[in-house]
């Protein structure tokens, strides 16, 4: 693939859109329209001017339908006459298919804004978000997997050959696994605590048949921070990145890693996120041009959901973290030590890179 334009490595596309506050779960649900209320406001007043705009548009039946079933498409798109709950923690509103729509085409804009050039990278700050969503069902207050159909377009629209996805919410992306874990031209890695919900997720889910070795899980449980997700980065992450060498990397960026969200048990600070996306854009930088496009998924805690998006977003735009975010020192080391063997014992006969490392 062609490499991009240095010109363009430090411009950061924003994908944003009114309809996204239009969908409403139910009253008190914990992803709400004010998550995204809270980083619009921050945009504004913090980072006003400095992102490219980039408009979205409602993805095509076509396009969903490389991930989901059309039985799945008409049975959305039949909620905006009323209400419906489509699983115990979900449910759509009159405006919910419509925001679905946006949010998967607001991500597919943002991929056609890198690959044209018009911006370095993206963030997409969309919801419904959408790593639970299985094809045919609504999971974890997903709806469509934006995630998903963002790396199935990049593969069809823009001839990539290997698109990777970093997945680091506090669950478990099992939409996105079961999305790709039988080809290699899509790569999914997951952090993620563990055992916890959906339950998938586990070190020997490696992917199947041609997709064997392209699924790399890191199950967690509670308790890791921000210096132990950057080892993950470095010895794990970052060393296969390099060595698949994607077109694109996309990320679903769930804040809900964060040390005081009320549905998890890690703790990740607000500044972590800038650096593990400083490492991230380093690796983008070397082997795809800088192309890396952030979705939107959970965080729960607004505040700590604001501070996340703020440093990730300035990093992206500046290139760089500061270095204190970096040399964040880990809280179980040990156990971070334990986690990376296990992920090693099943993927060095894959990418002997991490014999290496």
């Amino acid at each position: 693939m062609a490499q991009l334009q240095e010109d363009v490595m430090g411009r950061t596309g924003f994908v944003r859109h009114p309809i996204y506050l239009e969908h409403v779960i139910d009253d008190y649900h914990p992803e709400s329209p004010q998550r995204l209320e809270s980083i619009y406001r921050m945009v504004d007043s913090r980072l006003d001017g400095r992102l490219i705009s980039i408009p979205p548009r409602e993805a095509t039946h076509e396009e969903i339908g490389w991930i989901h079933s059309h039985t799945y498409i008409s049975l959305l798109a039949s909620t905006e006459n009323g209400y419906m709950r489509l699983d115990p923690d979900t449910s759509a509103g009159p405006h919910s298919y419509r925001a679905a729509l946006m949010a998967a085409g607001g991500l597919l804009e943002a991929v056609d804004a890198v690959f044209k050039g018009d911006a370095g990278n993206a963030f997409a700050a969309v919801r419904p978000p959408g790593h639970h969503a299985e094809s045919n069902r609504a999971m974890g207050f997903c709806l469509f997997n934006n995630v998903a159909i963002a790396a199935e377009y990049a593969l069809r629209k823009h001839q990539c050959e290997r698109v990777l996805i970093f997945d680091w919410d506090l669950h478990h992306g099992n939409g996105t696994q079961h999305s790709f874990e039988s080809t290699s031209k899509v790569f999914y890695i997951s952090t993620h605590q563990y055992p916890y919900y959906p339950g998938t997720g586990n070190f020997v889910e490696a992917g199947r048949g041609a997709g064997e070795g392209f699924t790399m899980n890191i199950p967690l449980s509670i308790g890791y921070g921000s210096g132990d997700f950057l080892m993950f980065l470095r010895e794990l992450i970052i060393p296969v990145t390099l060595a698949y060498r994607p077109d694109l990397i996309l990320v679903s960026a769930g804040y809900d890693t964060y040390e005081k969200d009320p549905l998890g048990g890690m703790k990740v600070s607000a500044n972590g996120y800038g650096a593990m996306i400083h490492l991230l854009l380093e690796a983008a930088r070397e082997v795809c041009g800088g192309r890396l496009v952030v979705t939107l998924e959970g965080g729960y805690h607004l505040a700590g959901l604001t501070a996340g998006v703020e440093s990730t977003l300035r990093v992206m735009l500046d290139g760089q973290a500061s270095p204190e975010w970096l040399a964040e020192e880990p809280i179980n080391a040990a156990a971070a030590e334990k986690v990376i063997e296990k992920v090693k014992e099943v993927h060095q006969r894959y990418w002997p890179v991490l014999i290496k490392n």
